[in-house]
C-alpha cells in the first residue's frame, strides 16, 4: 500500500489508516536490542591511561579546546587517566608550553604532563630537557610532522640522544618505518603515535628485537590488527591512544572491547603497560 499523501487532493483516505498499531513501541524489539549491545558500556572498554591527549589551540581544527573541556570529555568516557600536553609547546614556544602544561596539570590528578622541544632549535633542547627532568616529567612528545624534522637531521639526532640519556619515554609521531630504525639498538622506550594498520607488518619486524617499541591502538583499524600484534610480539607492544579531543574516544574503546584477546592482554594495553613507563 502506498503511504497516505495529505498534499494529494485525489487521496481521500483517512490519515488514521496510516497510524501504527497501538502498543507497537511499548516494548523494545529483542532482536534490535541484541544488535545494539555495543551501545551499553562494558568493563572491557575501561582504560587506565590514554597516551595521546592534547589541549589548547590547533590551527587545523575549527575551535580551540581548552583543558576544562578536555577533562569533561574524558570524565564522560571510560578513560580514567591520560598523558596530556598543551599545544602551546609544539606550536608556539616549547619552554612556555612546557611550563604551562606542568602548571595546568598540577591540580589535575587524572592527568600526567608531557613535555616537548622544538626540533628546529636543538641548541636549546638540553636546557628544556633539564627543566622537564627537574619537574619530574617522564614523557617527551616529538612533533616531527609539524616541525618538518627528518630522521637524518642533525638536530633531531641530537635531541633524541639527549632525551635517551635522561631516560625519557618518547611519544613519537610520524612514520615508524622511517623513525624506527635510527632508534633501534639503543634501549629506547618509544611509543609511536601514528602507526596505520597498513604499516603494521614493518612495525612487527622492528618490535621483535625492540622490547621498548610500542604503538597506540588509534590507527590500527584492520579487523585483526590488535590481535596480530598480540600474537606476533605480545601485548606489551600496545598502548591505548585516542588523540582526544580531535578524535572521538568511543571507536577506540570499542576496538579494545571487541578485540579477540585475553582479559590479561586487554588490561595490559589499557593500563599496565603505561603504568610500567610511569614507574
Amino acid at each position: 500500500m502506498t503511504p497516505y499523501d495529505p498534499m494529494d487532493p485525489a487521496d481521500e483516505r483517512d490519515p488514521a489508516d496510516e497510524r501504527e498499531p497501538a502498543g507497537r513501541h511499548d516494548a523494545p524489539d529483542a532482536r534490535a536490542s541484541a544488535a545494539y549491545d555495543w551501545m551499553v558500556p562494558s568493563p572491557r572498554e575501561c582504560v587506565g591511561w590514554d597516551v595521546d591527549v592534547l589541549y589548547g589551540p590547533w590551527p587545523r581544527h575549527h575551535r580551540d579546546i581548552g583543558l576544562a573541556e578536555v577533562r569533561s570529555i574524558l570524565k564522560g568516557s571510560p578513560v580514567s587517566g591520560a598523558l596530556a600536553l598543551s599545544t602551546r609547546g609544539p606550536l608556539y614556544d616549547d619552554g612556555a608550553g612546557n611550563a604551562e602544561t606542568i602548571r595546568d596539570l598540577a591540580d589535575c590528578p587524572e592527568l600526567r604532563p608531557v613535555g616537548t622541544v622544538d626540533l628546529r632549535d636543538a641548541p636549546t633542547a638540553e636546557e628544556r630537557l633539564d627543566e622537564l627532568a627537574a619537574a619530574g616529567v617522564r614523557f617527551l612528545r616529538l612533533f616531527t610532522v609539524d616541525q618538518a624534522a627528518e630522521p637524518g637531521f642533525p638536530g633531531y639526532r641530537r635531541i633524541v640522544e639527549l632525551a635517551l640519556e635522561r631516560g625519557l619515554v618518547l611519544l613519537h609521531d610520524g612514520d615508524p618505518r622511517r623513525f624506527g630504525p635510527p632508534l633501534t639498538g639503543r634501549g629506547a622506550q618509544v611509543v609511536f603515535l601514528d602507526l596505520h594498520a597498513y604499516l603494521l607488518a614493518d612495525f612487527l619486524l622492528l618490535a621483535r628485537d625492540e622490547p621498548g617499541f610500542r604503538v597506540t591502538t588509534r590507527m590500527l583499524s584492520g579487523p585483526d590488527s590488535i590481535e596480530r600484534v598480540v600474537e606476533s610480539v605480545g601485548a606489551r607492544h600496545l598502548v591505548f591512544g585516542s588523540r582526544t579531543p580531535f578524535m572521538d574516544i568511543s571507536p577506540q574503546t570499542l576496538k579494545l572491547r571487541y578485540a579477540d584477546i585475553s582479559e590479561e592482554d586487554r588490561a595490559a594495553i589499557a593500563t599496565t603497560n603505561v603504568e610500567e613507563l610511569l614507574a
